[in-house]
């Protein structure tokens, strides 16, 4: 049932914090990529740059993020090995091995908290149990992506299943779990549907990895902004009643099987005051800038971006840089 004085607060705390924030980036016209105040040399330089108090999203590629909150480390959806399926090419291969390359991973991840997966397609979940093993972090995901984590060797108390719902408190943040959807293919449909109800063996291709079920997130920083994350470009309305985030990562549409995707969103998540297009680059070329992008992204990011002014035109858009630290 929908509660309004949860609505009513939610909205108070978010326009509050509002007043304060700004985006520490220059140049956030829409449809190039904008500069944020500090821009790591590289990656290995940006996961070092963190100091207490500072707060800063890095985008990675796809939908990941690193979030340093202080000392403290959040990934979203940390894809960092980027290999080629065939996908960019025309000729995509299911069969195609699952790679982890630590010579890329270890420069950039010194550690992480928290790993918050918004579904288990290999672009997503690829190198989390890597990450995970590495640094201790916990992932947090849905139950497939609790499932393929103990198939990976990693601990139960090392895996946090969610529902969507959630509202969990790490003191200087709080991440909100929200039960989303994957997007739809041209045929309506997607790849590798289904999920993981009890332990499967230990995945060897890409194909290995279902779709799983689908969650978005919202990251609330004390005295800070509330930031909604998206893993793919499908959401229920519903379920975003009331988040009303100061900054949406907005994944771009691959097709256009889902109806008013931007207006609806826009609406639903009570007109963001930054939007930051994700989802977009070739995931399967080294992450470096500026971002490879192929020719039907480009179109679908310019579409995202004008369908973004026009139904949201107070909303700012900002095109984001890999390893480039924003500050909202």
């Amino acid at each position: 049932m929908f509660d309004e004085r949860s609505y009513d607060r939610r909205r108070f705390l978010r326009d509050a914090a509002a007043g304060a924030a700004a985006v520490s980036t220059a140049g956030l016209a829409a449809g190039a990529p904008a500069r944020a105040a500090t821009t790591a040399a590289s990656g290995a330089a940006a996961a070092g740059t963190a100091r207490s108090g500072a707060v800063s999203f890095r985008w990675w590629g796809t939908s990941g993020w690193r979030i340093d909150i202080g000392n403290r480390t959040v990934l979203v959806d940390p894809y960092l090995s980027r290999y080629d399926t065939g996908l960019f090419k025309g000729a995509f291969n299911e069969e195609t091995q699952l790679t982890v390359r630590p010579t890329v991973i270890d420069p950039l991840v010194d550690r992480a908290e928290n790993i918050l997966v918004t579904h288990t397609h290999w672009d997503h979940f690829n190198d989390v149990p890597y990450i995970a093993e590495r640094t201790g972090g916990r992932v947090v995901g849905t139950l497939t992506a609790y499932h393929l984590g103990l198939a990976h060797g990693l601990p139960s108390g090392q895996l946090a299943p969610v529902k969507g719902g959630e509202v969990l408190d790490f003191g200087a943040y709080t991440v909100e779990v929200v039960s989303s959807l994957h997007s739809r293919n041209g045929a309506w449909s997607m790849a590798f549907p289904g999920v993981r109800v009890s332990r499967p063996p230990k995945p060897e291709k890409i194909s290995d990895l279902p779709e799983g079920d689908t969650l978005a997130y919202q990251i609330r920083v004390d005295g800070g902004p509330s930031v909604f994350f998206m893993g793919a470009s499908d959401f229920a309305e519903r379920n975003l009643v009331g988040l009303a985030p100061d900054v949406a990562m907005v994944a771009s549409a691959a097709t256009t099987s889902t109806a008013d995707y931007v207006p609806r969103l826009m609406a639903a998540l009570d007109h963001p005051k930054v939007v930051v297009p994700v989802h977009w680059d070739n995931f399967e070329t080294p992450l470096t800038n500026p971002p490879t992008v192929a020719p039907n992204d480009r179109k679908r990011l310019d579409d995202l971006i004008a369908a973004v002014r026009k139904a949201s035109p107070r909303s700012r858009v900002l095109v984001p840089e890999y390893h480039t630290a924003y500050h909202f």
